[in-house]
């Protein structure tokens, strides 16, 4: 922690207004005008890197034509919630729809070397108890928690409602049968009385635009789609055909981080372009103790999590069951030397000064493990910590200094100039490689339209789109005027938490209780009144003032719409402890009146 001077004051033992002109140098020369205009879509030439290649190719069935209560659009850890919590009330008329060849969402497709959750897997894996698993390591790597999505499939019964390998195209409301109908990729006839989103915020691979990326003649793929049968190896590792091969990975972010090692460990010779470093603290996995798995009591995860997300957004705690670098770091940012929680401007001016003093421990741990001071340099982040989503790897760093690793910084040009038929072009210099790996994410912060990539329409004709055209609106973010018996599971307007799956969860249960609700009153048609939602609509934009301008500070990202504010929002998160945000949902279920909803 920073001094404390005699008066009881931090003393930050730093010059806050050079690292303030710092961060500002950064984000400045990382701006660009295009934001996420700059990220183009994986279609036509590039429609390969959308494919499944863990199906057997020539998949064929003939159409579904039949009514359901519900549908589910999203096979992964939100849909698979969503239909579990309603079959714990009793609603069981219910299909999936599943675009992959399982369940699993972003750990089916996620299945590049080193893959793995930088959440508390006890945490993190949703349904711990109700299935009866405990996971090997605190932090799960992709095999189990892909292992663990099909373990909740197979102990619900959830493969008996599934149709995998199955695209959502459009959705609309018949206002005469008061359902909705469902076109598929498979010619499917599908009525139902409700539709649950639950894509999830990371369904999309984004490619960057850079000129020239369709002229080249070598091999390339993105992270999201890892040919092993060109690298060779396994998530474990062993890629010894790339043993001749010269890589070029574009992208520094949280896949980069993972996969990078595995890559440079075997990469005849590799070439990591830089725009912007990631903030890499320590790991330090540790297998499960069985003694403390075998003493844990009934509601031993609601309360991990709840412990975890308390801690995380600075509300009092008695304990940190979790215990890692996540609520090291918030324990600093939140609580004083004194060990008390602030608030004011007083909270504010500390939680700058330790967060500062946290950035500069990173920028220490780069320099202590990279050996080459310039390469160093480049790899020291300077920016505020959660202007970017941390980083946590214990292998990354070390991998610069293997002698046929080398980082090319593209921090000035903002990227990569162009790619040639044999390369690609930054700083001027050409660096020729026989393959290129796409390690840039997936998309996040742009347009709604292209991320859902469904055409969803409402009473009276209405797209989603049109509807949501100049901002999001919702009531409690989850539901939405003109559109009726549909609910979307994401992250704008409610309550949100770095760790996705509890978010879920809660989101879940909500959902699956006014879909019972509905089911009890005999309502046939729900959705918000215009009154309510424009209530909770101006609720969420007071709450979030402090978070935009905080997010305009920071160094371009997804977090900020790459530096640019965005027409639409698309990130408008309940401001407060997720915590908190749960309760008030409990709240709201409590009163029973079911207010702000229109029901007929």
């Amino acid at each position: 922690m920073a001094e404390i001077d005699a008066n009881g004051a931090a003393a930050p033992g730093f010059d806050p207004d050079v690292l303030r002109g710092k961060y500002r140098q950064e984000r400045d020369k990382r701006l660009r005008s295009d934001g996420n205009e700059q990220y183009i879509e994986a279609r036509g030439h590039f429609a390969g890197y959308t494919e499944d290649p863990y199906v057997t190719p020539g998949f064929t069935r003939e159409p579904v034509d039949r009514e359901v209560e519900v549908a589910i659009v999203g096979g992964g850890f939100s849909g698979m919630l969503a239909a579990v919590r309603l079959r714990e009330r009793g609603v069981t008329d219910i299909v999936i729809l599943e675009k992959g060849g399982d369940f699993g969402g972003t750990w089916y497709w996620n299945r590049y070397p080193g893959a793995q959750c930088d959440i508390d897997a006890y945490c993190y894996l949703p349904l711990l108890e109700e299935t009866g698993y405990i996971p090997k390591e605190k932090y799960s790597y992709a095999e189990e928690i892909y292992a663990h999505s099909k373990r909740i499939g197979e102990t619900y019964d959830l493969y008996s409602i599934a149709l995998f390998q199955t695209g959502v195209d459009a959705l609309r409301w018949e206002e005469s049968s008061r359902s909705w109908r469902l076109e598929t990729s498979r010619g499917d006839r599908i009525k139902a009385r409700f539709v649950i989103m639950a894509q999830g915020p990371v369904g999309n691979g984004k490619l960057p635009g850079i000129p020239g990326i369709e002229t080249f003649k070598g091999h390339s793929f993105h992270t999201s789609r890892w040919d092993y049968d060109y690298t060779g190896g396994n998530a474990k590792g062993n890629l010894h055909r790339l043993a001749d091969k010269r890589v070029a990975v574009i992208g520094t972010g949280a896949t980069a981080i993972q996969c990078i090692p595995y890559v440079g460990k075997h990469a005849k010779q590799l070439y990591v372009f830089q725009r912007t470093p990631s903030s890499v603290d320590e790991r330090g996995n540790t297998p499960t103790d069985p003694d403390w798995a075998a003493a844990l009591q009934t509601g031993w995860q609601r309360e991990r999590r709840e412990n975890f997300n308390d801690i995380v957004v600075g509300n009092p705690f008695t304990v940190d069951l979790v215990a890692d670098r996540w609520t090291d770091i918030f324990n600093r940012l939140m609580v004083s030397g004194f060990g008390k929680t602030l608030s004011g401007p007083e909270a504010l001016q500390q939680m700058e000064w330790v967060d500062f003093e946290k950035m500069n421990e990173i920028r220490g741990r780069v320099d202590s493990i990279v050996a080459d001071p310039a390469t160093a340099e480049a790899l020291k982040p300077w920016y505020r910590q959660f202007c970017k989503r941390p980083t946590f790897n214990d292998e990354y760093l070390p991998t610069f200094n293997l002698p046929n690793v080398t980082l090319v910084d593209v921090s000035i040009s903002k990227g990569v100039e162009r790619i040639t038929e044999n390369g690609l072009v930054a700083n001027g210099k050409l660096y020729e490689v026989d393959c290129i790996i796409y390690a840039t994410g997936f998309e996040i912060s742009t347009s709604l339209k292209r991320r859902l990539a469904i055409d969803v329409t409402g009473s009276n004709d209405i797209s989603i789109h049109d509807h949501w055209a100049q901002r999001v609106k919702t009531l409690h973010g989850f539901t939405t005027t003109g559109f009726p018996n549909w609910f979307f599971m994401g992250v704008s307007q409610n309550g949100l938490s770095v760790n996705m799956t509890s978010m879920f969860d809660e989101q879940a249960q909500h959902i699956a209780y006014l879909i019972d609700e509905a089911g009890k009153r005999q309502v046939t048609r729900l959705e918000p009144t215009p009154e309510a939602q424009a209530q909770w609509d101006s609720f969420i934009r007071g709450m979030g003032q402090t978070n935009r301008d905080f997010a305009e500070s920071c160094t371009p990202g997804y977090y900020n719409g790459e530096g640019r504010r965005p027409a639409v929002p698309q990130l408008e998160p309940f401001a407060g402890s997720i915590n908190k945000f749960h309760a008030l949902l409990a709240d709201w279920r409590e009163q029973g009146d079911m207010a702000g909803l229109n029901l007929e």
